[in-house]
């Protein structure tokens, strides 16, 4: 069977990864994988806005990437940029310049692609079931929901709610204050109506969390239980009473506190704390005993898409 490979860039408003990958037509193998701190939302996503600074470490970033691509001969690179650039005013001229500079076309998606995507993923994993779940992934821009089976998609919405948004415009004080948390939720509850109506609609009864956050908190779950992540697993369970006892101990310490926990890693420490109360806040509309974590998300989707012949947007 013939081979061939690939390179998925999924640039997040927090954090960049870098794919790099075999497909053998009905499979893929991992060459390589790398996630940077980009933060490209930071310092200027709530004036819809990418800041100096933050175009300065992207470009850094994508560099570094294009030089690990072309080390491995590959020719075909799918990008793609989400929440950050699709919402800043100067996003479009940052996506002229990468072309230009660095040779890397982005393809800039919607938050419905990019919700699409997520499912794919997710799918991917083997999180899905015949169950109807509940799917989320929180990034640092924008956060999707979807509803479906490993069948089919029901709904699918992509809010700009994302971590960086939630830091910025609730998270001033350290450790975070009772009274930020409740204006947290409050503006959950009118930003999310679609959600939960959607929820009242199709009655999921399983949630499934895609990477980021969930990676964090079930790595920070299984080093509590003194055990390791199996390497080739992608789908891992958080009972719920444990995912209860890590946001107490995260809304009660301050950022070095929360560095010194074990499991928790430097990329996330400043926006798990919102991304937490999210979480809290979606549990109470989707009554379960376990959240089924995915490690796939966004960037394996686009690999699922390339497995199947499709584009990959």
């Amino acid at each position: 069977m013939s081979t061939r490979k690939a390179a998925v860039i999924d640039m997040g408003t927090n954090t960049f990864h870098l794919l790099l990958v075999e497909l053998n037509g009905v499979d893929f193998k991992t060459l390589y994988k790398e996630k940077i701190p980009v933060k490209l939302g930071q310092g200027g996503i709530s004036q819809n806005q990418l800041a100096q600074d933050a175009q300065k470490r992207a470009f850094h970033t994508l560099k570094h990437f294009k030089n690990l691509i072309d080390g491995e001969n590959i020719d075909q690179v799918f990008a793609f940029a989400t929440s950050a650039v699709r919402n800043a005013s100067n996003g479009a001229e940052f996506v002229q310049k990468v072309k230009e500079d660095i040779g890397i076309e982005i393809h800039v998606i919607s938050g419905e692609e990019e919700a699409q995507l997520i499912y794919e993923g997710i799918n991917l994993s083997g999180s899905l079931n015949g169950h109807v779940n509940l799917m989320m992934d929180i990034g640092g821009g924008s956060v999707e929901f979807i509803i479906g089976t490993s069948q089919e998609v029901f709904w699918k919405r992509s809010f700009e709610i994302g971590g960086q948004r939630l830091l910025d415009a609730f998270h001033y004080h350290d450790p975070i204050l009772p009274e930020e948390v409740d204006k947290l939720e409050a503006h959950c509850q009118e930003k999310l109506s679609p959600l939960l109506e959607a929820i009242h609609q199709y009655k999921p009864t399983g949630l499934v969390g895609a990477s980021g956050t969930f990676d964090t908190l079930t790595d920070i779950y299984f080093e509590s239980m003194l055990q390791c992540k199996l390497t080739g697993q992608h789908v891992f369970e958080l009972p719920k009473a444990e995912f209860e006892r890590i946001f107490e101990l995260l809304k009660t310490k301050n950022r070095e506190e929360r560095l010194n926990i074990p499991g928790m890693i430097p990329m996330r420490v400043d926006m798990i704390v919102v991304a937490s109360c999210l979480i809290e806040f979606i549990l109470r509309y989707v009554p379960v005993e376990a959240i089924v974590c995915s490690h796939y998300s966004l960037k394996e989707g686009a690999v699922s898409r390339l497995l199947s012949g499709k584009v990959a947007v």
